[in-house]
C-alpha cells in the first residue's frame, strides 16, 4: 500500500492534531471528524477534508485512525457509524486496558470491520519522528498493508494479531512511567523543602535515570531464571535504605504517602523471609496469584 494512501483521522485532541498534521506534511489526503469542529480549523487550511459526519467520515476512506480518550469513548462516536464500518480498517490509538481493548476489536469484527490496536509510546511532540514507536497488534495483513502510512506517524513494532498486546505492551510502559515521574516529582519536593531548585537536582537527576539501564538488564536475567540470590544486595539492607528516604522526606515536612508504599512493600518481603535474598524478590510479592 502507498506510503501516501488517503485516510481518515476522528479525534483531534493534541495527539490527533499531530497525526493530522504528519499525514498532510508526507503528502496524505486527509478526512478528519472530531465533536468540536472547530479543532480542525488549522488542519483544513492547510487542505484537510472536515466530514459532516462521522458516517462521512468512516466511508471517506479504507484507512480510518481513531485518537479518542479510550474506548468507551470509541463506541460513543462509532456507534451511530455502525452499519457503515464494513470494510474499513480501524487504527484504534486510543488507550484502555487489554480487557477492553479485546473487547473493542469484537465490536468492530462483529460489524465486519476490521481492528488494528496502536500503543502510542511518545507524547503528541514525538509524532512524525521515525525514531518513536508504536506497538501495534491484530490482523497481521491488515497491519502488513498499512504500515507504510502508520510509519509516517512513528516506527512501528508489531507484536502479534492478539489484539490486547499492543495495549498491554502501553500500559507495561505506563506502569513504569508514572511512578518514574512521581519519584521525580518527590525528589524536587524534597529539594525544594532544603532550599534547592528543581534545576539544581536535575543533573544528577538524569545521571541516576542514566544508570537504570544496567540495573534493568541485570534484574532482568536473574528474575526469568528465578534467581534472588543475595549477592549483590539484600532485602534487609534495601528496607533500611528505603527508610531512611522516608525519614528524610518526612523530616523534611514533605508528604511520605509515596514513600510509605514502598516501605511496605519492602517490610511484607521481609516478613515472607526473604531478608536475605535480593529485593528483586519484592516480584514474588507482585505476581499474580496462582
Amino acid at each position: 500500500m502507498s506510503s501516501n494512501q488517503s485516510v481518515t483521522v476522528i479525534g483531534l485532541g493534541p495527539m490527533g492534531q499531530a497525526m493530522a498534521d504528519a499525514f498532510l506534511d508526507n503528502g496524505h489526503e486527509v478526512t478528519l471528524w472530531n465533536r468540536t469542529a472547530s479543532r480542525a480549523d488549522a488542519l483544513v487550511a492547510r487542505g484537510a477534508v472536515l466530514a459532516k459526519s462521522v458516517e462521512d467520515a468512516v466511508q471517506a476512506n479504507e484507512l480510518v485512525v481513531l485518537s479518542l480518550t479510550d474506548y468507551d469513548a470509541m463506541y460513543a462516536v462509532l456507534e451511530p457509524a455502525a452499519d457503515v464500518l464494513k470494510g474499513h480498517v480501524f487504527v484504534n490509538l486510543s488507550s484502555d486496558t487489554p480487557e477492553k481493548t479485546r473487547a473493542g476489536s469484537r465490536w468492530i469484527t462483529e460489524r465486519g470491520g476490521v481492528h488494528l490496536t496502536g500503543g502510542v509510546t511518545v507524547p503528541p511532540a514525538g509524532i512524525g519522528k521515525p525514531e518513536s514507536k508504536t506497538f501495534y497488534s491484530g490482523p497481521r495483513a491488515a497491519f502488513d498493508r498499512h504500515r507504510g502510512s502508520l510509519e509516517v506517524l512513528t516506527g512501528t513494532d508489531f507484536r502479534g494479531e492478539e489484539p490486547g498486546l499492543a495495549a498491554l505492551m502501553y500500559q507495561i510502559g505506563m506502569a513504569m512511567f508514572w511512578p518514574s515521574m512521581l519519584s521525580y516529582w518527590q525528589a524536587i519536593a524534597l529539594a525544594e523543602a532544603n532550599g534547592l531548585k528543581a534545576a539544581d537536582i536535575l543533573s544528577h537527576a538524569n545521571d541516576t535515570m542514566l544508570a537504570m539501564p544496567h540495573f534493568l538488564g541485570f534484574y532482568a536475567e536473574r528474575i526469568d531464571a528465578g534467581n534472588h540470590e543475595g549477592d549483590v544486595d539484600r532485602l534487609a539492607m534495601g528496607l533500611a535504605s528505603v527508610e531512611h528516604v522516608k525519614h528524610t522526606i518526612g523530616d523534611a515536612g514533605v508528604d511520605t504517602s509515596f514513600q510509605s508504599a514502598v516501605v511496605d512493600l519492602f517490610r511484607r518481603a521481609m516478613d515472607a523471609g526473604h531478608a536475605a535474598d535480593s529485593f528483586s524478590s519484592i516480584v514474588e510479592l507482585l505476581r499474580k496469584s496462582a
